[in-house]
């Protein structure tokens, strides 16, 4: 790579918006493409202030040739953008658009579930919990008794008795704009064992309770 002064001569058309739609770029695909050191100066550039191919050219030290490749590069994959007055900004949104798919949900209790990382358990909750809602229920046996444990481990302690109108109100939270129903929701979760209904007061047994239900 040179370090020498670029003659600022940056091709116009090399800095243009891409002429086919990227695919923005995952937290997964970010080391790849700061693993090349152009890249990572153009990018820094323009974050300083840098608005134009040749401005950059200048703040990085890079030639020509290297700022138009590394900038196309950044814009293909959404990290550098155009801003209002028509120079080159950090799209500093899609990062925290990058930083919140990244973040692990919330459930309605407000607390976090876990990342599940590429587990079976996780790829399940993914696909039926979305934003701490229950989306729908899985027709599959086995995925359906993943996701009930899921909410019922979420939603309520075992050996505490909630009423029925308190039951009612935190799986309601659960089923908002979902396929599914608080009082289906609250039935299937009595079925396989992980709530107990006695005089319209349920309660979660404890695990070593549930040996042999569902």
């Amino acid at each position: 790579m040179s370090n020498d002064l670029p003659d600022a001569s940056v091709d116009p058309s090399d800095l243009s918006e891409p002429s086919e739609p990227f695919e923005p770029s995952a937290p997964a695909a970010l080391p790849g493409l700061f693993s090349e050191e152009s890249r990572v100066r153009a990018f820094a550039a323009v974050a300083l202030g840098a608005g134009g191919g040749a401005e950059v050219a200048r703040t990085a030290g890079l030639s020509a040739k290297e700022t138009a490749g590394a900038l196309r590069r950044l814009r293909e994959q959404g990290m550098v953008v155009s801003g209002d007055g028509g120079g080159l900004v950090v799209a500093y949104d899609r990062f925290r658009e990058l930083a919140r798919a990244a973040r692990p949900a919330a459930d309605p209790a407000g607390d976090v579930v876990p990342a599940a990382g590429g587990d079976r358990t996780g790829m399940i909750l993914r696909t039926f919990v979305k934003d701490g809602r229950l989306v729908r229920l899985p027709a599959r046996w086995t995925r359906k008794k993943v996701v009930l444990r899921h909410i019922a481990e979420r939603t309520f302690a075992p050996g505490v008795e909630y009423p029925e109108r308190t039951v009612d109100q935190k799986l309601r939270s659960w089923c908002e704009d979902g396929e599914v129903d608080h009082v289906t929701l609250r039935r299937h979760l009595v079925d396989c064992g992980h709530l107990r209904r006695s005089g319209g007061i349920y309660a979660r047994p404890a695990e070593s309770e549930r040996v042999g239900t569902a």
